[in-house]
């Protein structure tokens, strides 16, 4: 696709003043993107900025700072709620609000029929078939935008998912890979030092556990219909092989490349409005023009790839039991954990007390049908648990 190509392509960027959603800007600059709408939270600042350079036509914030962006923002209409921004139709969606407050703008989105490039996990952790559901009923369609998901989205172009066997998402391992063995005493500075990505302190944290990881598998299971056996995960230092599907005759197929989150941002971008309508439906998209600084990326140096250490990494595994037990558990190991990496943070709990208190919560919740009803009612008794866990050092 040419410059002038893309240049007609419209998007609106849910989460805008975030790190992908700041990459997402960084792409629609290069590439001429229109910007028709953004959502932010609080940061009306930067939000201003952004205005100022795009000029979308509609602007969200949080309810807390309507009156503020009102007033910073003249001649732009301003409202509180992503979901509308999300089903006001445009070329394409890309959702990077992280959290639960993601999952509205999403369903809005896909039940608006909108072209969906999703960077907001929680959507097919906690309400997969709540979202597949949304798409049946207005058409909407979903590529996925983190680099594992993403990866696996263009190894299984063109492929049938009755012939897939496996699918390996990479971990670089995180800051905590080579040592220390015992991981009690490091401090939330150590933990938010990530050797391969700059991102945000929740995912950053959630690297240094594994949890991130463990997400990544149940979303995968969730976009491409897999069961959570059938998601494997392996670690890979340099960061550079994104994700790999093995099949059934042995073969494998990989997609790699730089750290730079801009490219699957642009790949998922350029794929969505012919993306999935239902688990696994998986099309090809054609390249958009190219993002000159990564044409001459060197093929060198040396890959590892090792098995991910579950004693010194326990959250992957209470993934891999929340995904499989299904129903309100991922829902509550969600919640749970935006609660133990906040209270890790604060210095509250000790880096080791994150799995020792999630695995609590997983003990503790009740079992249940997901609707959108239970899903509210299990994230806010899940919270509470937590945090009364939490208020104990996670042993309570």
């Amino acid at each position: 696709m040419s410059l002038s190509e893309g240049a007609g392509r419209g998007i609106a960027v849910l989460g805008s003043t975030g790190s992908i959603g700041t990459q997402t800007l960084d792409v629609a600059r290069e590439r001429g993107w229109r910007v028709t709408a953004l959502a932010a939270g609080r940061n009306v600042e930067l939000l201003a900025a952004q205005v100022r350079e795009f000029r979308p036509e509609l602007v969200s914030v949080d309810a807390g700072v309507l009156a503020q962006a009102r007033g910073a923002l003249p001649g732009v209409r301003v409202i509180a709620d992503p979901a509308e921004v999300a089903a006001t139709p445009t070329g394409v969606v890309v959702n990077a609000m992280s959290g639960l407050i993601g999952l509205s703008p999403t369903r809005a989105a896909l039940e608006a029929g909108q072209a969906v490039a999703l960077a907001t996990k929680e959507a097919m952790v906690t309400a997969a078939h709540l979202m597949w559901e949304a798409a049946a009923v207005g058409g909407g369609r979903v590529v996925p935008v983190d680099s594992e998901h993403t990866g696996v989205f263009q190894c299984l172009t063109g492929e049938d998912m009755a012939d897939v066997a496996e699918v390996i998402l990479t971990a670089s391992g995180g800051p905590f890979r080579e040592g220390p063995a015992d991981l009690s005493g490091v401090t939330p500075a150590e933990a938010l030092r990530h050797p391969s990505w700059s991102m945000g302190p929740k995912v950053t944290i959630d690297s240094a556990t594994l949890m991130n990881k463990g997400l990544e598998v149940m979303e995968c299971a969730s976009l491409y219909g897999l069961p959570l056996s059938q998601v494997g995960v392996v670690v890979h230092p340099q960061s550079l092989i994104h994700a790999a599907v093995r099949f059934r005759d042995g073969s494998l197929k990989a997609q790699f490349g730089p750290t730079d989150m801009r490219l699957p941002i642009a790949y998922a971008v350029d794929a969505a409005p012919t993306g999935m309508t239902r688990p696994g439906d998986v099309r090809g998209a054609r390249r958009g023009c190219e993002v000159g600084t990564h044409l001459g990326w060197p093929m060198r140096g040396t890959w590892e790839f090792r098995e991910p250490d579950l004693d010194r990494f326990p959250c992957l595994g209470l993934a891999y039991r929340a995904g499989e037990a299904g129903g309100l558990l991922p829902v509550a190991l969600n919640a749970a954990d935006e609660v133990a990496v906040d209270a890790f943070l604060a210095g509250q709990i000790g880096f080791t007390d994150i799995p020792r208190l999630l695995e609590r919560v997983l003990d503790d919740t009740p079992a249940g049908t997901l609707t959108w009803d239970t899903l509210a009612e299990t994230d806010a008794w899940a919270r509470t648990r937590a945090q009364e866990l939490a208020a104990n050092g996670g042993r309570a």
